[in-house]
């Protein structure tokens, strides 16, 4: 069998080794039907705000770039060829610009949508497509995967490690946009099938599924922090501030904590940070800094550092790697996190 040396890629203990079997596992198990809402040609500026619902949705930019917001999170910017995903539907807006003035998009849709689901409305400015829609996971594995997803979930299609094949897919949904062809709707559903198959697949495969969820008796107090970590990772949070948003004692949260996921909440902290990390830069372009201010470090340096304790290689060199077809020896599991280790 060849070794890492033998292609001249140094040695990684790289996150989704390990992670690709659970992954694999899930999604073979995991059937992704997709529902397309609207094809929306849309004019600057515009913008529109989706309502809550339980319905996990998603966004295609087919051209342009638009501003993602969430409530309590920062701002995600999207460009052509970037799909985001809200595994749980919370309302979020959409626009060509931060400022720019939104509208409901059921008020759009019925006010605008023509007969093929295409939305034209907006200014005169430079226009975005997008396609949007929702879409549900008809599998047992279903609550296991939506645990381990953060609320927004991106992809670009020139970071995806299968980008060879993600590229022509792209290539023909903006062809079905520009040109409307009897059945469209149907090939478009298929076509975002693919997008979140391979989407959900490059973030569990970064993330390393395995580590970030533990199943076990539920614990609603700590069950609320496990999700305030995974959704939240940016913010400064401590064991006290966790167990106040827990409604507990520190002693009695970290008992609990520890009991309900096997570790201390501050291991399980980095751990989800770190797993965050390695999933966007499996599946995304993000700079380093960038990733760094989306998981609660307060520089790239900061990051590199932890990352590299945990995976031994930098953050650079995991993301060259991890989309370098190479055949290489099973690599070793991560290094467990020290008890001094701590948050950046």
């Amino acid at each position: 069998m060849l070794s890492d040396r033998s292609w001249g890629v140094p040695p990684v203990k790289l996150l989704n080794t390990a992670a690709e079997d659970d992954a694999t596992g899930l999604l073979a198990a995991l059937a992704v039907r997709s529902s397309v809402y609207c094809v929306s040609d849309l004019g600057a500026p515009w913008g529109f705000e989706v309502a809550g619902a339980d319905v996990a949705k998603f966004h295609v930019v087919l051209d342009g770039g638009c501003w993602l917001r969430l409530a309590l999170t920062a701002p995600v910017r999207l460009e052509r060829g970037d799909l985001a995903i809200l595994p749980r539907g919370e309302q979020h807006t959409v626009s060509d610009q931060l400022d720019s003035p939104v509208t409901g998009l059921d008020e759009l849709i019925a006010g605008y949508l023509d007969g093929a689901a295409r939305l034209r409305c907006g200014g005169d400015g430079e226009r975005t497509r997008l396609l949007c829609g929702g879409f549900t996971l008809a599998s047992p594995a279903t609550e296991t995967v939506l645990a381990m997803l953060p609320q927004v979930v991106t992809m670009t299609s020139s970071a995806a490690p299968v980008s060879a094949w993600i590229g022509p897919v792209f290539a023909l949904a903006r062809q079905e946009a520009t040109t409307p062809a009897p059945g469209a709707q149907a090939i478009f559903a298929k076509l975002a099938d693919l997008f979140l198959t391979q989407a959900l697949r490059a973030y569990l495969t970064g993330a390393a599924c395995n580590s970030l969820h533990r199943p076990g008796p539920a614990d609603p107090p700590i069950d609320h922090a496990i999700a305030l970590i995974r959704n939240h990772a940016d913010r400064p949070w401590t064991v006290q501030a966790l167990a106040r948003e827990s409604g507990l004692s520190r002693t009695a949260f970290a008992t609990r904590f520890r009991a309900a996921t096997g570790e201390p909440p501050i291991h399980h902290l980095v751990n989800v940070r770190l797993s965050q990390a390695a999933a966007y830069l499996t599946s995304a372009d993000f700079t380093i800094d960038a990733i760094a201010a989306r998981i609660g470090y307060a520089s790239d340096a900061s990051l590199s550092k932890a990352f590299k304790r945990r995976f031994g290689v930098s953050p650079g060199t995991y993301r060259e790697t991890i989309r370098r077809p190479v055949a290489s020896k099973p690599a070793s599991q991560p290094a467990p996190i020290r008890p001094d280790s701590e948050p950046q």
